[in-house]
């Protein structure tokens, strides 16, 4: 069997984009030229590799098979063309997907020392929440994903950072503000706008009630931090964030913590890679200097 690495990265690129006309443009090659790659790689392995879906070409049973493989053994190429050309190791994209939290106050001094560390390193960075980083990885988007919380999906890696925690917060002018401790049923007679369904801090949010809080009383639900942060400031509503991203506002005496015993707002930022994409030290790179941040800087807040 004689495939050739210009038909698994023409493979790569087709499965990646769906679109054999997108793929050649990424490639700069023609569209008669991808499809006739893709043609002899189908000959050659007797399969199937693609079921075409309108416009789309999605990966067949024998093409999601083969992907992982694909990849893997591009990897490989790239990693053996950097050390026959006396280039560093360390070099080449590292396709990052990270939730809001780790993106806005942790991967900014993290992605700066890896640039003066490994200038060849670069880093692809896309937001997303937890939910959705957890798609990216299964459908091949990204190469290593940061979420909130845990995901037990088999085919995924998981891998603990770093421990952090929520709060419940008010403007200082709401009226439990006032209050030392505030019980569960003020929290039901609570209005409040929360982090959308899918989010990492929606979903230890959501355990921490589960079995104490009947019903909460939920008037809106919103993708951005900023936004809830904003709404809690007007005075009228409450909200549950991640420490990290309220500190500021705390400090200035624009929010306030209330105290809630009873629920258990603990969770930690985590790792998570595919159990089959094999070796990547672009990956282990990063991951490395991302645990030599002080641990004790986010925990004990």
């Amino acid at each position: 069997m004689h495939y050739s690495l210009k038909q698994m990265t023409v493979f790569d690129a087709v499965a990646d984009l769906e679109s054999v006309s997108a793929a050649a443009k990424k490639l700069s090659m023609s569209q008669s030229a991808v499809s006739m790659s893709l043609g002899q790689l189908e000959h050659l392995l007797d399969r199937p590799l693609f079921i075409r879906q309108g416009n789309r070409l999605i990966l067949s049973h024998w093409g999601q098979w083969l992907r992982p493989k694909a990849r893997r053994l591009l990897q490989d190429a790239q990693q053996i063309a950097s050390g026959l050309h006396d280039q560093q190791i360390i070099s080449g994209t590292l396709r990052l997907c990270a939730s809001q939290t780790a993106a806005e106050h942790l991967l900014p001094g993290l992605i700066s020392q890896i640039d003066c560390d490994f200038p060849e390193l670069r880093i692809a960075l896309t937001v997303e929440n937890s939910d959705k980083v957890v798609q990216a990885l299964l459908d091949y988007q990204c190469d290593l994903g940061i979420i909130e919380g845990r995901n037990d999906d088999s085919r995924l890696h998981h891998e603990h950072w770093i421990d952090d925690h929520l709060v419940v917060i008010a403007s200082a002018r709401h009226p439990f503000a006032q209050h030392k401790n505030n019980s569960l049923a003020q929290l039901e007679q609570a209005t409040w706008v929360l982090r959308e369904q899918g989010a990492g801090t929606r979903r230890i949010f959501d355990a921490a009630i589960h079995g104490l809080i009947d019903k909460l009383n939920v008037w809106k639900e919103y993708e951005q931090i900023p936004l809830l942060k904003a709404l809690v400031k007007k005075g009228a509503y409450l909200t549950c964030l991640p420490y990290l991203d309220v500190e500021k506002d705390l400090a200035c005496g624009e929010l306030v913590i209330l105290s809630t015993p009873e629920l258990n707002l603990k969770r930690h930022l985590s790792f998570i890679w595919r159990h089959d994409s094999g070796d990547n030290p672009l990956r282990d790179c990063f991951i490395t200097q991302a645990k030599r941040i002080k641990k004790a800087h986010f925990t004990d807040r």
